[in-house]
């Protein structure tokens, strides 16, 4: 009987670790403000992305797809919370301190009451890991990751510590990890003298400890299954890359150096460096796809790439720089979108997507199903066989993902964003509806682009659209609720205000 027993028990084991083993595990790779032509999948012809470049051959291309907002905090609440900016909770950059004096970093958090997927994915018995830059609330606060679905934190949990790639220290959940002493600051001028690259380099480089950190996580899960969220620093200045990656770029790409003019750091090399700051990312994303190939779980781990906004936007009238010592131009960064980050324009809000899922995702697709960040938590948890909660905001892309080309969405895309003089767009359809100034005493009229045969916004067709302006108008009074830690004058734009969604 005790002989029976145990075998009971060991096929009752073997079993459940054969359905552990079968399921999918989730990889989701988020750039920092790389802009939609900054891969060589994407049409960039002077910095190398090999592995990203590989990805895109094994799974699927989107060239429509979009960030949840054009600046870093708001674009993860719409990651994390699958609420677009209409209904999320965080829709701007803003210091927890603002309105919590008691916390020294970090951003203002999300309240209690939201829930992330990573909690959904924790509740189905997943280990949940974040490595790389949160922003979305200081440690012991609400929006704290390990009280926002995460068994592992490790990295920065304040966004403007994450301006320097050689900072005082990591978190590792509630933990300091001590990394620089002394630390390098993420900005200073230099307005005269020779700028040397090594007045800014320490000892210990975040992002590499970071994805080391990747790596461990990857190796330690076994037969379990796992979400692992990458949040990269790269390639957001400040220019701090390692020497050596600097120097496999042309000399001649730099006659002049930056002074940190636009803020940050000075930089002898900058067009230099901020290309190491790609090809850095782009070996570290090669280096997370080895980790899964070794472990034999790249055949069943989705892998998910992409960026939280376009690239950085102009610095000071007269300077050559963008904001940083950064030269979209040079690089052709938005690949002739307009707009950087900061902006509601397609060039700084459309973003590289990349999905890699060996047997399901077919190879070497490319799909113009129009996306954003709302999406994926509908569609990661479709692809996992995890229930969808209601209340979110948007549609599941794994019916196209998997090849069943793009479908007519139902929902559309939209956002709402008080920052850089207060905007908002709305998608619909080939159609693209935007607004400026709104939180100035001059507000812009609407404009009306159709991005489908113009992504460059060029011509303006609001005076030929006044019922697709109507349209968008009831689109925001239905779907925009009151923030008034981030409020956008709606007022200004619909008529009557928009107010909180009754119901949902």
């Amino acid at each position: 009987m005790v002989r029976l027993l145990l075998c009971l028990g060991l096929l009752v084991v073997a079993a459940a670790r054969g359905r552990a083993a079968d399921r999918l595990n989730v990889v989701f790779i988020l750039a920092d403000d790389l802009g939609w032509g900054e891969l060589g999948c994407y049409g960039q012809r002077k910095i190398p992305t090999p592995h990203l470049d590989r990805l895109a051959a094994q799974g699927m291309r989107f060239t429509r797809h979009y960030s949840g907002a054009p600046v870093c905090a708001p674009s993860r609440c719409v990651l994390m919370t699958g609420r677009h900016l209409g209904r999320a909770e965080i829709r701007g950059n803003r210091q927890a301190s603002v309105a919590f004096p008691e916390f020294r970093e970090g951003q203002h958090p999300v309240s209690g009451a939201a829930v992330t997927m990573a909690q959904m994915f924790r509740k189905a018995g997943y280990t949940t890991a974040a490595i790389g830059k949160w922003g979305l609330g200081p440690v012991g606060s609400s929006g704290d990751p390990n009280r926002q679905g995460f068994d592992l934190f490790f990295g920065y949990n304040c966004q403007a510590a994450a301006h320097s790639y050689f900072p005082p220290h990591l978190w590792r959940n509630d933990r300091k990890v001590p990394l620089n002493a002394p630390a390098i600051p993420g900005h200073r001028p230099q307005p005269e003298g020779a700028v040397r690259a090594d007045d800014w380099i320490g000892q210990a480089y975040a992002p590499s400890v970071m994805v080391a950190e990747a790596e461990a996580f990857i190796r330690a899960q076994g037969d379990r299954p796992f979400f692992l969220f990458l949040p990269f620093i790269e390639p957001h200045v400040a220019l701090q890359p390692p020497k050596e990656s600097v120097e496999r770029f042309p000399a001649d790409w730099d006659p002049q150096p930056y002074r940190g003019e636009n803020g940050y750091l000075p930089h002898p090399r900058p067009r230099a460096a901020y290309a190491a700051l790609i090809a850095d990312l782009d070996a570290h994303v090669g280096r997370v796809l080895a980790a899964l190939e070794a472990q034999r779980l790249a055949d069943r781990t989705l892998v998910v790439f992409t960026s939280d906004n376009g690239p950085t936007h102009p610095g000071r009238p007269g300077s050559g720089f963008h904001v940083g010592g950064a030269d979209p131009v040079f690089f052709e960064s938005t690949a002739g979108l307009r707009g950087y980050k900061g902006s509601v324009y397609e060039g700084g809000l459309r973003v590289p997507m990349i999905a890699r899922l060996p047997g399901r995702i077919p190879a070497g697709r490319v799909s113009n199903a129009p996306g954003y960040f709302a999406d994926w938590w509908p569609t990661l948890a479709e692809a996992a066989g995890l229930e969808v909660p209601s209340g979110l905001d948007g549609e599941s892309l794994w019916p196209a993902l998997t090849g069943g080309g793009p479908s007519p969405r139902t929902r559309p895309m939209l956002w709402v964003f008080p920052e850089y003089g207060g905007q908002v767009a709305v998608r619909l359809g080939a159609f693209k509806l935007v607004r400026q100034r709104l939180a100035t005493p001059d507000p812009g009229p609407w404009e009306v682009y159709d991005i489908e045969s113009d992504p460059g916004e060029t011509i303006d067709l609001a005076a030929k659209q006044a019922a697709l302006i109507a349209e968008g108008e009831a689109v925001l009074r239905r779907e925009v609720a009151d923030n008034p830690v981030f409020p956008v004058p709606l007022s200004r734009v619909t008529a009557p205000a928009a107010g909180p969604l009754p119901g949902r």
